[in-house]
């Protein structure tokens, strides 16, 4: 869509998601065995059309820039398409993006140099599969000066996110960020409508909006605080609900924002349940990612006789099973297992090594970590807890290329 620019926000600290976020953007943690975060969002982008993409990316970039150059390398220049990343250029002063429409503020530069008429503003770190296009088809047929992608939540959980009231045509008539207590839904009191953090913007109201919440000393320099709150009273806001049967992709309605933890480790054994609520294996709506020329995973009887044995799990190329147990698991590239050890509720990242008779549960073990022959992780927290992140819920996490 030649008349459609697309802006995805990748340069978040991902503190929660420490410390997976130690040395990389949100964006880049891996997911599912094989993908990155943000994969998802630039899939959604590549089968809705989208071709004009800018990445904006800010702290601990260099994993995210490798991954798009190595895996998204795949659009036409010579076609008016491209996917381009654009660290902060210090062009307002020498700050660093103080928030979502602060970071576009200060690229306000590359939105005057294109020919678009509408821009549309993703994350690059939720999971969701969406087309973007039947948004956009929806923000035109409306004439709307905005339209935010919107999904009902039950009442108890909206207070984490921007909560919105619509009238019959589904126009926006108030917003507020992250209320104590979210106005229900007037067709279902148990639940509140809330923003999904994606956004399509007419490009002249979008610069005349972050122009003018430039000026204003008070604000926070945000989307759902300040941007949106304003064009409600003055201005064609509408909301598009995210999993009406519209569009090319199944109505499985499934997206999470993997910003902790537990909802990144909850949303990877979401891939193993019998039916997953993301299918991953959609023929018409493949994710794309980069991944090396691997071999394929197998496994191989041990020195004792021991069989390695996988059940329920998503296994990457190049992992190879020597003697071991894999249960319930999610398991990137190369990682190895060997004789007698056992896996269970766990994700390994690239280049695991399992050493003889280690017990992993419930955990996270990131790249490159050697685990000697005998240990147990997350089998003792109280042990566990003295060497190593612990979730809120459990869930140990091992950091790249932990030394024992």
């Amino acid at each position: 869509m030649q008349d459609t620019l697309t802006i995805v926000l990748a340069g978040g600290m991902g503190s929660r998601l420490s410390p997976l976020t130690d040395h990389r953007a949100k964006p880049a943690v891996p997911f599912g065995g094989k993908y990155r975060i943000i994969d998802f969002t630039l899939t959604n982008c590549l089968h809705s059309g989208l071709r004009q993409i800018l990445v904006l990316t800010q702290y601990k970039s260099h994993s995210l820039h490798k991954h798009i150059r190595d895996g998204w390398s795949i659009f036409n220049p010579e076609l008016g398409e491209y996917i381009t990343v654009v660290p902060p250029q210090m062009r307002k002063g020498g700050k660093w993006y103080e928030g979502t429409a602060d970071a576009i503020f200060h690229n306000l530069w590359l939105l005057s140099r294109s020919d678009a008429k509408h821009v549309v503003v993703l994350s690059g770190d939720h999971i969701y599969r969406m087309d973007y296009d039947a948004m956009l088809k929806q923000h035109k047929s409306n004439n709307a000066t905005l339209t935010v992608a919107c999904m009902d939540v039950p009442r108890g959980e909206a207070s984490a996110f921007g909560v919105m009231e619509t009238n019959e045509s589904m126009q926006v008539i108030d917003f507020n960020e992250k209320p104590s207590a979210p106005v229900a839904m007037p067709n279902d009191p148990s639940k509140s409508l809330v923003s999904m953090g994606i956004y399509i913007f007419e490009m002249e109201a979008l610069k005349q909006a972050l122009e003018t919440d430039s000026e204003l000393a008070n604000s926070s320099h945000d989307f759902g605080k300040d941007i949106i709150p304003k064009l409600i009273d003055s201005q064609g806001v509408y909301a598009y609900h995210f999993g009406d049967d519209l569009g090319r992709v199944a109505k499985d309605s499934y997206w999470r924002d993997v910003g902790t933890i537990d909802s990144l480790y909850q949303a990877n054994m979401d891939l193993l349940e019998p039916v997953p609520p993301m299918n991953l294996y959609q023929e018409n709506w493949g994710i794309r990612t980069y991944e090396p020329q691997l071999p394929p995973a197998r496994t191989v009887p041990s020195a004792t006789g021991n069989e390695g044995i996988f059940i329920n799990s998503i296994i990457s190329n190049g992992v190879i099973n020597s003697g071991g147990s894999v249960h319930h698991s999610v398991l990137s590239s190369n990682v190895r297992i060997n004789d007698g050890a056992t896996i269970a509720d766990s994700i390994l990242f690239d280049g695991v090594t399992v050493g003889e008779n280690c017990q992993l549960a419930n955990c996270i073990i990131d790249k490159h970590v050697v685990i000697p022959d005998n240990t147990t992780i997350g089998i003792d927290l109280k042990e566990d807890a003295k060497r190593f992140h612990i979730s809120s819920q459990g869930i140990v996490v091992v950091p790249e290329g932990y030394c024992f």
